[in-house]
């Protein structure tokens, strides 16, 4: 029977939760639900209807689609390669993939615009070889790119991490049925990964619709997401009502996502 003194080592949590997560979050439902007088409104919602609004969110929307879908037909097989080769959590090869989370991420996004620009190190490299210079920078290409870069240890740890735990007797009986490599990853392998891939897709999408460093950077203002929206509400109109309306609406697929997370995913797949 544990101890009442034990259920007070849960007070620092509860504190930091209250005041970084809960009245955060109180703050913006007040603002995006009140206008500047605060009197109790819709408006700052409805105006995710308008075309200056809708278009950056279905661009982000798209953006983010195409991003986790990239990092998943990446992380997947390089995770069962990783498996294959009973690469451990504590291996070289896995220390690789934690190792860019150490790191800054505008830093990481910085490097690419430097890469990127047009008359970067990519374009220096291309011209000194004669070669057609590329003219990915402020581009949904560039944006894309940055997001797989950025988020992609995102997806291929949960995936490898449920993977490991697959029994080799499991895969093997399947062979020793008859089935094959395809047969086997479709109706073996693919179902037991699925808690990982969910995972994955939720760490990967929630933070690329909501992202507006990286679009800044290599969209070069040229590209507006719903992320860069919000944050011009917020840093340059000071537009608070306005912005934390719009908030609540990326908020409804974060809640979305979550409930996804929560009914797929049991718990032991998260980051190593």
């Amino acid at each position: 029977m544990k101890s009442k003194g034990t259920r007070y080592l849960a007070l620092p949590y509860i504190v930091w939760m209250c005041g970084f997560i809960v009245i955060p979050l109180l703050l913006v439902l007040y603002y995006g639900l009140t206008d500047r007088s605060g009197t109790f409104t819709f408006d700052n919602v409805r105006k995710i209807m308008l075309a200056e609004n809708f278009r950056p969110l279905y661009l982000a929307m798209g953006l983010s689609a195409v991003s986790t879908l990239l990092c998943f037909l990446i992380a997947f097989p390089l995770a069962l390669i990783l498996r294959s080769r009973k690469v451990g959590k504590g291996s070289f090869v896995a220390f690789l993939f934690i190792l860019p989370m150490w790191m800054n991420s505008l830093l990481r996004i910085l490097a690419w615009q430097t890469l990127l620009e047009r008359k970067g190190v990519i374009n220096g490299i291309l011209s000194s070889l004669h070669l057609p210079e590329q003219h990915l920078i402020n581009t949904p290409a560039a944006i894309v790119l940055g997001m797989v870069y950025d988020f992609l240890p995102f997806m291929i740890l949960p995936i490898y991490n449920t993977l490991i735990k697959i029994d080799d007797n499991t895969i093997n009986a399947a062979y020793d049925l008859g089935a094959g490599f395809r047969e086997t990853l479709l109706r073996i392998i693919l179902p037991l990964s699925v808690p990982g891939i969910v995972s994955g897709v939720t760490m990967v999408f929630v933070p690329t619709l909501t992202t507006f460093a990286i679009s800044n950077m290599l969209g070069g203002g040229k590209v507006f997401l719903i992320g860069n929206v919000i944050e011009q509400e917020f840093m340059l109109n000071s537009n608070w009502n306005l912005g934390s309306g719009l908030s609540l609406i990326l908020m409804v697929f974060i809640i979305m996502s979550m409930a996804l997370l929560s009914r797929y995913d049991n718990g032991e797949d998260a980051i190593l």
